[in-house]
């Protein structure tokens, strides 16, 4: 499926040698049909394996318009090329700098083309420039393709180095394709810049292990804050052997979750050191039995660390320039809505159950008034909800202390801390301020991890 040495006798060859020396387009062989080689439709069906249904295409350089007849389903052709080929044809003479203008395509076709161009370097800026796919072949110069260019017409010699180059400086920075015949390249150029960062090892410590519904829910959101070339490896927080050896690029300490004093341990402080660049995303409770020092101590070593609540962060980033506030970013997950069963639901073990989260959202987000002993599961209430209560957690090792991570969220979200086991209004604007605030300190959460790992 080379260009073909067509048969073309000794006279013939001598014109196009001439027309080519001469820098001219070989107008009498591309308006004469019996010049458009049927060798060529099988290049123009391997060309249709690159184009999706649907898709508008501009064919440069159609000639006998074999693309059109090999055109998924549901495509739109639109042919160009130096002389009518039917009432639809764009007529362009490449080589005279003409270029299709206000024209729109999905996909862009230069089968044979670019092999005939003087400055073909100026027209691929040109195609460049459209912002489209493009599927374009080429027989390269120096290889198993046919010698004598110049009798085929051919004006250009690159090799395949020379026309990745060339493709490189029009700006197709990823180049993908192969050989369909002897010397001849199928290539599918993209615009998007071809840099594809190399992945990065990120260590998560959370309690992404349990079944608890706001720590899942962190695993759930996290790659929306990571960037694509994140390679993720999930630590239990509460088995911090099990890490593994080595250092990561980045560790992330938690998922907007609470630290509180049986997890500040000297095994956590190694792992930290050991990372290197870690960033922290949690909030605190049971602060009264949280050994403020040692927690201080952790934060010095963050990169930094975006904690969930104002209480947080003046409690324990004082003095820290790497302290930021982030609010409670599990909030992304819950978009507003309206209740729409009007009844009271109090919240239960299926927040600490492997319920799929999708049905439990929708659950909290039904009921007129939500109670509710968990944060997160109140939090997604408070997104649809007329009104809510809490039951306020206490310490997990049996003891009466509260765990005031609700009275933060209040003061977050209403500016004032509501009273236990009471039904309270949701104040729907209050809300919507809060959720627009975490969204933009998300996004600069998002830009840090990217630099980061860039």
């Amino acid at each position: 499926m080379t260009e073909p040495a067509d048969g073309s006798g000794e006279d013939e060859v001598a014109r196009r040698k001439a027309v080519v020396a001469a820098g001219e387009t070989d107008v009498a062989r591309w308006t004469d049909p019996a010049q458009l080689d049927p060798a060529w439709d099988g290049r123009a069906a391997l060309a249709a394996q690159h184009i999706p249904r649907g898709a508008t295409v501009l064919d440069l350089g159609c000639g006998a318009m074999a693309v059109e007849r090999v055109l998924p389903e549901g495509c739109r052709y639109i042919p160009c090329d130096l002389t009518p080929r039917d009432d639809r044809t764009l007529v362009c003479d490449f080589n005279a700098g003409d270029f299709p203008a206000g024209v729109t395509a999905d996909v862009i076709t230069v089968l044979g083309v670019v092999e005939y161009l003087y400055d073909a370097p100026a027209f691929l800026k040109r195609l460049h420039a459209v912002g489209r796919p493009v599927v374009m072949s080429y027989c390269v110069a120096g290889g198993r393709g046919p010698a004598d260019r110049r009798a085929l017409g051919w004006v250009n010699d690159f090799t395949p180095d020379q026309l990745i180059g060339v493709l490189n400086a029009a700006g197709f920075a990823r180049i993908t394709g192969r050989e369909i015949s002897p010397g001849q390249l199928l290539l599918r150029l993209t615009p998007e810049p071809a840099r594809v960062a190399p992945e990065r090892d990120v260590w998560v410590v959370s309690y992404a292990s349990l079944p608890n519904f706001g720590d899942r829910l962190g695993v759930q959101l996290l790659p929306r804050i990571l960037p694509d070339n994140a390679r993720v490896t999930h630590v239990d927080l509460g088995a911090l052997e099990t890490a593994p050896a080595g250092k990561p690029d980045l560790m992330i300490l938690g998922l907007g979750n609470s630290l509180f004093q049986p997890l500040l341990t000297d095994d956590l402080t190694r792992l930290i050191d050991r990372a290197g660049r870690t960033v922290g995303i949690f909030g605190t409770q049971y602060r009264a039995s949280l050994d403020a020092t040692r927690l201080s101590a952790a934060i010095d070593r963050l990169d930094s660390w975006w904690a969930r609540s104002e209480e947080d962060l003046l409690l324990y980033g004082q003095g820290h320039a790497n302290a930021r506030h982030l609010g409670d970013w599990l909030v992304e997950a819950f978009p507003l809505s309206r209740w729409t069963r009007d009844e009271t639901l109090e919240v239960g073990a299926e927040a600490l159950a492997d319920a799929p989260l999708d049905r439990l959202i929708v659950r909290y987000q039904s009921a007129r008034h939500v109670v509710s002993p968990r944060l997160h599961p109140l939090l997604c209430a408070m997104t649809a909800a007329e009104q809510v209560a809490y039951v306020e957690q206490v310490g997990a090792d049996g003891g009466a202390e509260p765990s005031g991570k609700f009275r933060s969220l209040f003061l977050d979200l209403f500016g004032r801390d509501l009273p236990e086991r009471t039904m309270i209004p949701v104040e729907r604007d209050a809300v919507r301020i809060y959720k627009a605030k975490v969204r933009r300190n998300v996004e600069a959460l998002r830009a840090e991890l990217a630099a980061i790992l860039a």
